[in-house]
């Protein structure tokens, strides 16, 4: 797998930066992306400058219901509307209405009274820890005020774990994540969290976003740390 952040609070040479984040995943069967950070113009521009392209894409996964964590998505899914999305069951209901409406139709219908219906790619609503698809899993539904869901990711030797912003605290997304196997790695935004010591035996540790102690991490995992940013990019 390749994954290659395409929308980050700091950003390299040549591409745009913005509040938010969006990571892209590509295995050997799927390209995923991860959140879409708050502006879709600087998302789909990030994407032309790494030649990405946003209809190469199939699954929309989305880690909470954030401004600067979906923001993108109606521009991306203007580009691109035949993906599958996948959202934590608490999204609102008029939200994953407009997404639903917003996808293209797939070219095959179901009669239902004589009226032919289109089928639509689904919204998946996501709640407890499940696939998505070869490899790839979610969390499921975490946190009390804030629900959030973040990916983990099957590298054959150890789970890398790509989280939003981490409302739900380390301690939380690591716990769910270990019922998939052994997490190396963690990369996305750690929010305010001072859980240093739950990432001791991690191989990678990748802070970028909303990470409020990123040198608290750099400190405690010189050897180890990464600092993320648009353009930052790791093949698993």
């Amino acid at each position: 797998m390749k994954l290659t952040v395409i929308y980050d609070n700091e950003a390299r040479n040549g591409l745009k930066n913005g509040w938010g984040f969006s990571c892209l995943i590509e295995t050997t069967e799927h390209n995923i992306i991860f959140d879409t950070g708050w502006d879709g113009h600087v998302l789909l521009d990030n994407m032309r400058t790494l030649s990405l392209s946003p209809e190469d894409v199939d699954i929309l996964v989305l880690s909470h219901q954030h401004w600067d964590h979906i923001g993108g998505a109606p521009t991306f899914l203007n580009a691109n509307s035949d993906v599958d999305i996948y959202v934590p069951t608490s999204f609102s209901k008029n939200l994953k209405k407009e997404m639903s409406t917003r996808q293209s139709y797939s070219g095959t219908s179901e009669s239902l009274s004589g009226r032919d219906i289109p089928i639509y790619p689904r919204v998946h609503e996501v709640q407890a820890p499940r696939e998505i698809c070869r490899d790839v899993y979610t969390t499921g539904e975490l946190g009390t005020d804030i629900k959030e869901q973040s990916l983990v990711l099957d590298s054959g030797k150890g789970l890398y774990v790509i989280v939003g912003c981490a409302h739900p605290g380390l301690s939380a997304i690591l716990g769910s994540a270990t019922s998939f196997g052994t997490v190396a790695g963690i990369i996305g935004g750690f929010h305010d969290s001072r859980e240093y010591d739950l990432l001791k035996d991690l191989q990678l540790v990748g802070a970028g976003h909303c990470t409020a102690h990123k040198d608290g991490f750099r400190q405690m995992y010189p050897g180890k740390f990464a600092e993320i940013f648009a353009g930052y990019s790791l093949t698993i």
